[in-house]
């Protein structure tokens, strides 16, 4: 099973308000960032699943509440997979670490923002693909209220876990 490797921020207040580390390049497991980006999703939005060969990101959620879904996929399955849910939120800062291989997606039940740096720059042709979020196969938990969420045509039109297992079979670049 995945043991999400997550990192519990420290935050230091006073009257004026907060201050907080969201990174570290001497903290255990974290890779430098050659790209920094900033999501801001709305309510009832899902993004995902999708998977990265090159890259690991790292992510922090700044506002708000997060379900990242997450499924490894460097292992053949000879059971049902077993994805997981890990809930960030803005409120109890942590980072968490999401490796090559490990597919990801997500829901963001109420409005939120989460910036996520990246050890290597966006490749949507390369190291950027995907499969449908709700795959049965994925064995995700998702919450209840995850429904019908909005998604991108991008995450509309993937398709299965078995089709991504597929392309990622064929891959003769990847480090995993």
């Amino acid at each position: 099973m995945l043991e999400p490797k997550q990192i519990q921020l420290s935050t230091r207040r006073d009257d004026r308000g907060a201050l907080t580390e969201i990174f570290r390049e001497n903290w255990p497991d974290c890779s430098s960032s050659v790209q920094w980006n900033l999501i801001r999703s709305e309510a009832n939005v899902l993004r995902g699943m999708h998977v990265h060969v090159s890259r690991i990101d790292y992510l922090v959620v700044l506002q708000g509440h997060v379900h990242v879904a997450m499924c490894d996929l460097r292992k053949p399955a000879v059971e049902r997979r077993s994805g997981t849910i890990v809930e960030l939120s803005g409120e109890n800062p942590s980072a968490l670490m999401i490796p090559t291989g490990v597919a990801h997606g997500f829901y963001f039940r109420e409005a939120a923002s989460l910036v996520y740096g990246m050890t290597h720059y966006w490749d949507p042709v390369n190291d950027e693909f995907g499969c449908q979020w709700n795959d049965e196969a994925l064995g995700v938990p998702w919450p209840a209220e995850c429904v019908a969420p909005l998604l991108s045509p991008r995450d509309e039109a993937a398709g299965s876990l078995d089709e991504l297992l597929a392309t990622l079979r064929n891959l003769e670049h990847r480090s995993w």
